[in-house]
């Protein structure tokens, strides 16, 4: 007899979607978490220390962190004051491609990545779901932006998103809180966006950060951002959403839900006679005992990777290449973004203007190449990231100088500044794949997972496109100065949105899972973490995630309630 009714593999942006929808649903849930516990607000221990009352002013010791995090400590979040989120690059090793490198940005804790996530929040559009079928790159969606619609919608109330409605096609309008105020120089760049452009516009970033609590919120003591810019070091205002702030507590509410932490998900049990998965593999990461955890369903959320390791892992005489796999297709069609190319340059004017805290966001250009037709050597498209600020005290570090008159040059500001960055879509290769390695096993046993990955020629050609884009729109705007930077060596991973191993798709012999998140060949497992993506769009994916993971939930207890699973 099951022991749960749900077990979910994950506890982080879809983990922790998936256990609450399950508990308020009145299933009897397990969370499996392979790291340590983390306590909302007690285990912020590093929350509100000033720089100066840190040993390195919150920087990096590179040196140290080549030995402890090699890959880790490049994350644009790792900090003095957020590595302990992070998880040991020793204890945790994994395998790459000669001259292929890949960058596994990984947390070791309750709540996973969602308490590190840059928190940008987009909807996707059928541009994005009619993608693979319009230009043949990979396996058509099997749902369209209808499908999803209600749910972005239930997600985004929840978690407490702010923007703009700006009735764009390619990027749809949701559920939006108040946005996050623009700066004076980005809001005279959006003006002249329209005026110059008639195909694009520069709006605010759409993001997690509550601007104004409502009573689902604050029912959860969630409440305003503070402008703190700490936001990865934990929030016990909970102000950003995480699965400490948000998920978990709605679901520990309901009195339903039960988690296990320093629990590493080994495989899946699965029973021939039933063709039914019947529960999860686990190691005790401090002990290295394994027990066995029953349930009805399982879903796996370990992130795209972690899933794709205990998929691989999962073998039986009927899956010898892995769990759900007689595709084939799991392991294959690694996505990230395309990233390294953006630009820079100084605003003229606005000397009597400055900006209040620290903000955690900035501006967001959509999307507007091959809209409507193919108008490019590459197929699909990208948009930017973008911020202002005015060159602080900092800038003088490096300058000569000494005595009153340059000590008092620190007191006053220096030029705004505007930079940018893009993120394009990847296309969904065969070839980019992960495998089990042979020979090499972690701490535990397991066998360490081999990432064979790499951008492919539309990839790069989408990247320099990326940069003229940008230098061309900041000379348009009337910025001084303005320099084009791409980072032709930049590689898959960075932008921390891997996603593709296990997709969703029509046609049970080309994909893993159904329209629902569902394997086709085991009708009781469900994986809504970006394994499941048949396609990487260039939009942030985690409100997608939520999304589909609340729909794939509503479906699972709908069948469950009808004895079909």
């Amino acid at each position: 007899m099951a022991e749960f009714d749900a077990i979910v593999v994950g506890s982080g942006i879809s983990g922790g979607w998936a256990a609450k929808e399950f508990a308020e649903k009145g299933m009897k849930t397990l969370i499996i978490e392979r790291g340590r516990h983390v306590e909302h607000i007690d285990d912020y221990i590093t929350e509100g220390i000033p720089p100066w009352e840190l040993a390195l002013r919150d920087e990096v010791d590179h040196e140290i962190e080549k030995i402890e995090h090699p890959i880790q400590s490049q994350c644009f979040a790792f900090k003095e004051t957020s590595r302990h989120f992070f998880a040991n690059d020793k204890d945790h090793p994994y395998s790459q491609e000669e001259g292929k490198p890949f960058n596994w940005y990984r947390t070791e804790n309750l709540g996973g990545r969602s308490l590190l996530w840059g928190r940008q929040s987009y909807r996707w559009s059928d541009l994005d779901f009619n993608a693979n079928k319009k230009d043949g790159h990979g396996v058509d969606w099997p749902i369209r932006y209808k499908d999803i619609d209600k749910w972005y919608g239930y997600v985004e109330k929840f978690v407490g998103i702010s923007g703009t409605k700006e009735g764009l096609s390619q990027l749809p309008d949701g559920e939006f809180l108040p946005p996050v105020e623009m700066s004076c120089v980005e809001i005279m760049m959006s003006k002249k966006f329209k005026e110059i452009y008639e195909d694009r516009r520069m709006i605010i970033g759409r993001c997690a950060n509550l601007t104004e609590p409502q009573p689902v919120h604050i029912a959860l003591g969630r409440a305003t951002c503070q402008s703190r810019n700490e936001c990865h070091r934990g929030c016990s205002f909970g102000a950003y959403f995480s699965s400490q702030a948000a998920t978990l507590p709605a679901a520990n509410n309901t009195g339903n839900l039960t988690t296990v932490t320093d629990s590493i998900a080994h495989s899946l049990v699965y029973d021939v006679k039933t063709n039914k998965a019947t529960g999860v593999r686990v190691i005790d990461a401090k002990t290295n005992e394994t027990k066995i955890y029953n349930a009805k369903v399982v879903f796996l959320c370990a992130s795209t990777l972690g899933t794709t390791q205990i998929l691989l892992n999962s073998t039986s005489e009927t899956f010898q290449n892995g769990f759900a796999n007689s595709s084939g297709a799991v392991g294959h069609y690694l996505m990230d973004h395309v990233s390294g190319a953006g630009a820079n340059g100084i605003v003229p004017g606005f000397l009597d203007k400055y900006y209040l805290g620290r903000r955690s966001n900035g501006i967001y250009i959509p999307r507007f190449k091959n809209l409507r037709s193919q108008e490019e050597e590459y197929v699909r498209g990208f948009g930017y990231q973008g911020w202002s600020s005015r060159e602080g005290w900092k800038a003088n570090l490096s300058k000569p100088g000494f005595g009153a008159d340059f000590k008092e040059s620190f007191k006053t500001p220096g030029p705004w500044e505007f930079s940018m960055g893009s993120a394009g879509e990847m296309l969904p290769r065969y070839d980019n794949s992960v495998t089990l390695h042979k020979t090499k096993v972690d701490k535990w046993g397991m066998p360490q997972i081999h990432i064979d990955c790499s951008y492919g020629e539309n990839d790069r050609l989408m990247q320099k496109d990326m940069m003229k884009q940008a230098v061309k729109m900041l000379k348009d705007m009337g910025l001084q100065n303005v320099k084009g930077t791409i980072n032709e060596e930049s590689i898959p991973g960075t932008v921390i949105h891997e996603m593709g191993t296990a997709r969703m798709g029509r046609d049970p012999k080309t994909s893993v899972l159904n329209g629902y998140n569902q394997c086709h060949d085991v009708d009781n497992v469900f994986i809504t973490d970006g394994s499941a993506m048949a396609s990487s769009a260039c939009q942030n994916p985690s409100l997608t995630y939520m999304a589909l993971t609340a729909r794939a939930v509503d479906y699972a207890v709908s069948q469950m309630k009808m004895d079909k699973l």
